[in-house]
């Protein structure tokens, strides 16, 4: 049961993912003894309110130039590691959180990011452009360098998320954009039940250990902490941005089944692990968290099993349990 359910579980991601360069691996993936009765696939983007925005088919991209860079920044979306391998330093693709390669309302779609751009950020305190905002996204969540502004990565990237928001209106904040949020828990995210749900809902992907699974030689599901991961200065480290994602967008394919306390729960068990550096980090992990990670919901800094979250240690190695209590 087990490995059908591993199996379910890939055919699924792809399914979800609409990565074509997964397909010489599924078999890989695949058990030897008999598969299951094959279930209905979930649907690449879910229907949405009459107001919602629906992006161009995948299959409409134009042909000549255009839509060469268009297809270019589709791939670097998917296979973020090989087609701009100068720019990242772990395992993760850019569809990792934005799922079926940036299309899926609810999880971060970039036609809805695309259209809200130029925009204030508080994390840099200055009005980024999209570019910039993308320059964020390789040096935090992909652990890497940002593509310098005119680079023919960001170009694509943009050319592909541009042509995502084509006849959407600018300036909207568009239903589907960014991941719903969350209301406070009833109870405080509880580390100890958040590990019981990660073990029965999310090792089967992720692994036991946080750090991911392959099939075939291929990264199949993404590492969640360690080395490979997202690093400190990521957006999808503070507590409640994870919650939000998991609910909406966790388990694969079965997004939205978690109660909104086991949402919280396991993403603090998630954002309580090591994982890489913050590039902002200044010597001092109480000076970093006082001035880039001063939050309710930022665990860094934070003492778990007697290990501050943030010192230099070897990321892959377990913290252990919140000693806070992760009192809110």
């Amino acid at each position: 049961m087990r490995r059908q359910a591993v199996a379910a579980a890939v055919v699924l991601s792809l399914c979800l993912s609409g990565d074509p360069s997964f397909a010489d691996n599924a078999s890989a993936a695949a058990p030897t003894s008999p598969p299951a009765a094959p279930a209905a696939a979930a649907p690449a983007s879910p229907p949405m309110d009459a107001a919602g925005f629906r992006p161009p088919p995948k299959d409409s991209i134009p042909p000549g130039p255009y839509g060469d860079m268009v297809k270019l920044g589709r791939d670097i979306f998917r296979e973020t590691g090989t087609y701009a391998q100068d720019f990242v330093g772990n395992k993760l693709r850019c569809s990792n959180c934005h799922l079926d390669a940036g299309r899926l309302p609810g999880a971060a779609p970039l036609w809805a990011a695309w259209v809200a751009f130029p925009a204030y950020r508080a994390k840099n305190k200055h009005v980024n452009t999209f570019a910039e905002r993308m320059q964020g996204c390789f040096r935090f969540s992909m652990n890497g360098k940002a593509p310098p502004l005119g680079d023919k990565v960001l170009v694509a990237l943009q050319t592909y998320s541009a042509w995502l928001a084509r006849g959407a209106p600018v300036g909207a904040e568009l239903p589907g954009r960014g991941y719903p949020r969350l209301a406070k828990p009833a109870s405080a995210p509880d580390y100890m039940r958040g590990q019981s749900i990660y073990q029965a809902k999310c090792a089967l992907c992720h692994g036991p250990t946080g750090q991911g699974q392959s099939a075939g030689g291929t990264l199949v599901f993404p590492p969640l902490w360690g080395n490979e991961s997202f690093n400190w200065g990521a957006g999808m480290q503070q507590v409640d941005a994870a919650a939000a994602f998991i609910k909406r967008n966790m388990p694969l394919g079965l997004g939205g089944t978690l109660s909104d306390q086991d949402a919280w729960d396991v993403a603090l068990f998630v954002d309580s692990q090591e994982r890489p550096q913050d590039p902002r980090f200044n010597g001092s992990v109480a000076e970093t968290r006082q001035k880039f990670h001063n939050s309710p919901w930022s665990m860094y800094g934070e003492s778990v099993n007697g290990h501050v979250l943030g010192s230099p240690t070897n990321p892959d190695s377990p913290a252990g349990q919140s000693t806070r209590g992760a009192a809110r």
